[in-house]
């Protein structure tokens, strides 16, 4: 083997420790600060079910530093379950297998038209490299945008490549429109803003509240639901956040919310801190037709195993597709919810 081919690998095993190595730090951090609070209102994880969780990590996973999202699942379940997968796990080890570049698609939002060749995105124009196209993908003249962005909507919203947990959204109404600001944000998609279904208005009415469905394709081949929740915006939020947002598991057959939601912070509560609309009885409107969208669409791009869903539900009940996450999608929230929500897929293994 040549000594620059060497060195490029040695240099890339060099990298890629150094990534892990990071990504563990970063991941310990954070799940010993849910734990503690966690802790402050379920009780103290205890040296029995430490032990487990630590076993479990070493002898199945392949090394302690994968425990401590097994502590928080525990606590927060109320005892420890095989076939949980860590957060820091499914991200080095389980995603670069089960997803890989083919997974990084989702983070060139224009590119979602063509993956999955569906209007239920609320795209209305792209821009890429210097050039605005419309959903046709022709390029269109500059000054034209304003009147096509501003045709049927009060107000846009701009999603930069490469955006995700709420980071890289610009919104703007026809006073704030600046189209300098948006290109200068590189590049990405133009949405009409989605007036939601008057069932999460009234949770909150500042921002557009998404189901996150995570399915996966199963041993057979066929698109399956694992896991869903609903995620809505805090206080002056005008789109949800992770850093504040207010997440609520939802029932996977009937499409009702849990008793309980949690704060960003993992503490638990009854109804939303601002408008103080309780979670008990609720059932998400278009809950079935949001399932068979995630469905079809991840029937049609299997090369991808675990895909995570933003839907929103319009006033007509309709479901819409805010983003799709096919690499680095978040789990952890759902495995310690509703997990294991993958055991039958032996990601253990890996």
């Amino acid at each position: 083997m040549p000594l620059t081919t060497r060195l490029q690998i040695l240099g890339k095993r060099t990298a890629d420790s150094l990534h892990a190595a990071h990504y563990n730090h970063l991941s310990k951090k954070a799940a010993f600060k849910a734990l503690r609070e966690i802790e402050k209102e379920r009780g103290k994880l205890g040296s029995a079910r430490k032990n487990k969780a630590d076993e479990y990590a070493v002898e199945v996973l392949g090394g302690k530093r994968y425990a401590p999202w097994l502590y928080v699942y525990t606590v927060l379940s109320g005892a420890f379950k095989e076939g949980w997968i860590p957060d820091n796990y499914y991200h080095l080890m389980v995603i670069p297998k089960i997803q890989g570049d083919y997974g990084k698609i989702s983070f060139l939002k224009p590119l979602n038209r063509k993956v999955f060749n569906t209007t239920i995105s609320p795209d209305i124009a792209f821009f890429v490299n210097g050039s605005w196209y419309d959903l046709n993908f022709t390029k269109m003249r500059r000054e034209n945008l304003e009147t096509l962005a501003f045709a049927r909507n009060e107000r846009i919203v701009y999603k930069v490549d490469h955006s995700f947990q709420g980071r890289g959204i610009l919104m703007h109404d026809k006073t704030n429109f600046n189209l300098t600001i948006l290109e200068n944000s590189g590049n990405g998609t133009l949405q009409r803003y989605i007036e939601q279904h008057r069932f999460f208005t009234d949770f909150h009415s500042g921002s557009v509240g998404t189901i996150r469905m995570t399915t996966v394709i199963d041993p057979e081949g066929r698109a399956d639901l694992r896991a869903s929740y609903l995620r809505l915006g805090r206080a002056d939020d005008t789109y949800v956040k992770s850093d504040s947002h207010v997440r609520i598991p939802i029932n996977l057959v009937s499409g009702e919310l849990e008793d309980h939601g949690y704060l960003s912070d993992w503490r638990t509560i009854l109804h939303h801190p601002d408008s103080m609309s309780r979670f008990t009885n609720k059932i998400i409107p278009g809950y079935n037709e949001c399932i068979r969208s995630a469905l079809a669409l991840h029937q049609s791009f299997p090369m991808v195993t675990a895909i995570g869903w933003d839907f929103a539900v319009d006033e007509e009940n309709r479901p819409i597709l805010m983003e799709w996450n096919g690499y680095g999608n978040d789990i952890k929230f759902s495995e310690a919810t509703q997990g294991p929500c993958f055991e039958d897929l032996e990601w253990d293994k890996l």
